[in-house]
């Protein structure tokens, strides 16, 4: 089922249930005040009866009564089916006026009105019998018992509820039309999005949605997807730059390992040590290329949802340990200076200790740690490495005094494989930072560099405490 035919359904039913309901308290409403209104007539009819009848069994003859009953019709009017019956303290009735074949009135109704003053029957069809103690000074107290038909409540009920029937019909054929219509109208811009989004394919990610303008459902749809563009089209152009630079760097190892091989093959015969020469350039090459193949594989870890990327307990002082190991194994003559403080106030019973997947973040304190050793090569300055565990947070901050960098480069240090120019002669593939970057975003932390040309760089990487 459409959202169109659904949305004209929804709203002719809540529509049609309102007017039902509204339509049931009209006929409820109007039934009661009618019958209420009813029962008053009646009342007043049992009192006049009681008066002007009871009076007029006070003539002398029975000719005088009956003459004077007759004029008394002409100024009331009876109602339908009427029958009032007046009963003296013995319950014997004295004076009956309407017509005759009722069922007699039962003495326990009587003692009721007597002690009650009056009572209200309601019975099928419309009728109503309504019961008073009409009390006379000079005769005593009489109960009189009027009854008779509603007839026409009955009749404008009856017209009340054809009128209401036939406007719930008609009501929910234009309710079910006017739905149908409004509903197109409404999901017009929608439909549009609709097409505009098929047309957009992965070779025209810059196109973008109309409808942006308004503060209304439809614009907002429209501008979240356009967002979510945005992001597309950065994706597409970073993993193109990626796949770009990647076969750039990948190719530079392999051709230097197939022109070695090259070259060594057209020569028959070569002394041992041109043999050794060219196996160990090819194995330099080689582990060039292993270890640029190993740093994009952890990029591409480093890009997983973090949901899926196992995390422990780590006390980030003993990572720090193992990381300084290894690169003091690796660049033997950097001199690293560690210094570990944690403030007073965030004293607790593990220092230093977060949540976080240990090999990846072994792997960012080897990045950062390598490349203040790499870029110090010259100065006699050693470089600092300073753990600090705050309330919140823990901060390791790496400060070097080597080549630093500018601003201009600063800003893209962390764009996968790029160099700037003032260190091209250091080795290197340029994924250290980005891999750390995505490190730190993928445990919730942040990396923050400062540095200028000349003077040394200072990066701070901070994690959330456990």
């Amino acid at each position: 089922m459409s959202i169109r035919t659904r949305l004209a359904l929804q709203f002719a039913v809540i529509l049609v249930l309102t007017l039902l309901l509204f339509s049931a308290v009209i006929y409820f409403f109007t039934y009661h005040s009618r019958r209420e209104a009813f029962t008053d007539s009646l009342f007043a009819r049992a009192r006049i009866v009681a008066h002007v009848y009871l009076d007029g069994t006070r003539r002398e003859d029975e000719a005088s009564r009956t003459t004077y009953r007759r004029y008394l019709r002409q100024f009331y009017r009876t109602l339908p089916e009427e029958e009032v019956r007046v009963f003296d303290a013995r319950n014997r009735v004295v004076f009956k006026e309407g017509r005759s074949g009722r069922e007699v009135v039962p003495g326990a109704l009587l003692e009721k009105v007597r002690s009650t003053g009056q009572d209200v029957l309601l019975e099928d069809g419309f009728r109503q019998t309504v019961s008073l103690l009409y009390r006379d000074a000079a005769r005593g107290d009489f109960v009189v018992v009027a009854s008779s038909v509603d007839s026409d409540s009955r009749l404008k009920l009856n017209d009340l509820l054809t009128v209401l029937t036939f406007g719930l019909l008609g009501s929910f054929v234009l309710v079910g039309i006017g739905g149908w219509f409004f509903a197109g109208q409404a999901l017009k811009p929608m439909q549009r999005i609709v097409k505009e989004v098929d047309s957009i394919t992965a070779s025209d990610l810059h196109r973008r949605l109309s409808q942006t303008e308004g503060l209304d459902e439809v614009s907002l749809l429209a501008q979240r997807f356009n967002s979510l563009l945005n992001r597309l089209e950065t994706a597409f152009a970073g993993q193109r730059t990626f796949v770009r630079d990647a076969s750039h760097e990948l190719r530079t190892p392999l051709a230097a390992i197939i022109g070695q091989l090259e070259v060594a093959l057209l020569q028959q015969e070569r002394s041992p040590q041109e043999y050794r020469r060219v196996l160990q350039g090819t194995l330099d090459a080689a582990r060039l290329l292993k270890d640029l193949t190993n740093g994009l594989l952890q990029i591409a870890r480093a890009s997983d949802d973090p949901s899926q990327v196992p995390r422990t307990l780590l006390r980030l002082d003993e990572l720090l340990l193992q990381a300084h190991e290894e690169v003091h194994r690796r660049h033997p003559t950097c001199r690293i200076d560690l210094d570990f403080t944690e403030t007073p106030a965030a004293r607790r019973p593990v220092p230093f200790e977060v949540l976080g997947n240990e090999a990846l973040l072994l792997s960012a304190f080897l990045n950062i740690l390598e490349n203040a050793c790499k870029f110090s090569v010259g100065t006699t300055v050693p470089v600092l490495a300073t753990l600090a565990a705050g309330r919140q947070h823990v901060r390791l901050t790496i400060q070097d005094q080597g080549l630093g960098m500018t601003e201009a480069d600063r800003q893209q240090v962390f764009v996968p494989f790029f160099r700037s120019e003032a260190v091209r002669t250091v080795p290197g593939h340029g994924i250290g930072l980005p891999l750390t970057a995505k490190i730190m975003e993928l445990h919730g932390g942040s990396i923050r560099i400062v540095s200028q040309l000349g003077q040394g760089t200072a990066v701070t990487l901070e994690l959330p405490a456990a």
